[in-house]
């Protein structure tokens, strides 16, 4: 492949295509979850998650796993774990059976603020999803995302 090589510029263009429209949601988002309930996108992003988890195996997720599920570091996701404690919404404890481990657990009054918080992220995912269906560049993409299934 050149730098000319028309498949690359098409590869390019989809990727710029891509990421333009993963911009534009993320901070169409990001304005409606901070003005309505003071959350950012990756702290709905965190709470949600780990709103997820159950007691059964499998049930409670690593900080890896955790990192990797809201596509962040772990040290950044230990980060946003530590504010979202600080502020009361998660709590932390060490696993029963390996005491190594740390878990941690959205409290009540993170579920209540997710719970607020859910239909304003849903809203503004849709808000932002019918803008940019109104792009040529971006109506495939828009198109993809909604016709994307949730595996079971």
């Amino acid at each position: 492949m050149t730098a000319t090589d028309p498949a690359l510029t098409a590869l390019s263009q989809g990727w710029c295509a891509l990421s333009l429209l993963h911009g534009k949601i993320e901070s169409h988002i990001e304005r409606a979850l901070q003005s309505g309930h003071g959350l950012s996108v990756r702290e709905y992003s965190l709470l949600d998650v780990l709103s997820r988890q159950h007691n059964g195996p499998g049930g409670h997720l690593q900080m890896k796993q955790v990192a990797d599920t809201v596509v962040l570091s772990q040290s950044a996701t230990t980060r946003l774990v530590s504010r979202l404690e600080d502020r009361g919404l998660l709590i932390r404890y060490l696993c029963d059976t390996d005491r190594r481990g740390i878990y941690t657990d959205v409290t009540d009054a993170g579920l209540t603020l997710l719970a607020q918080a859910r239909p304003t992220n849903d809203a503004a995912l849709r808000a932002a999803l019918d803008e940019a269906a109104r792009n040529p560049e971006l109506a495939p993409l828009v198109t993809a995302v909604e016709e994307l299934k949730v595996p079971a």
